[in-house]
């Protein structure tokens, strides 16, 4: 019992708590998709629209909004309204991050 107690408050104390490690799965889950990546990868060198994701990717629009929707309920991507237009970019810098350290890593001979 006394083991219990001490790896319950050390994985809280250590911020691994079960809230945080669901968040921290569904991250690399979202980073598990090609499609997924593609697009954060797009988004992280600019701001686009679905029509330009989709364009870009060679993707179809459905899919492109399937897969923001996705990453916007993870909060991995922001939307901004501009008239009649919605614009997609990083909602912050940590994904981006793990994701440009793994393509190095793919890169790296």
């Amino acid at each position: 019992m006394e083991n219990e107690e001490h790896r319950d408050s050390t994985t809280i104390e250590d911020g691994l708590d079960e809230e945080t490690l669901f968040i921290v799965s569904q991250t690399f889950k979202a980073l598990s998709d090609p499609t997924r990546i593609r697009i954060l990868h797009l988004l992280s060198r600019k701001e686009c629209s679905v029509n330009e994701i989709a364009e870009e990717l060679s993707l179809l629009q459905s899919t492109v909004s399937h897969q923001l929707r996705f990453l916007k309920n993870l909060r991995l991507v922001k939307s901004r309204r501009a008239g009649a237009s919605i614009y997609y970019s990083p909602e912050d810098q940590h994904v981006l991050s793990l994701l440009k350290q793994s393509i190095d890593h793919a890169l790296h001979d």
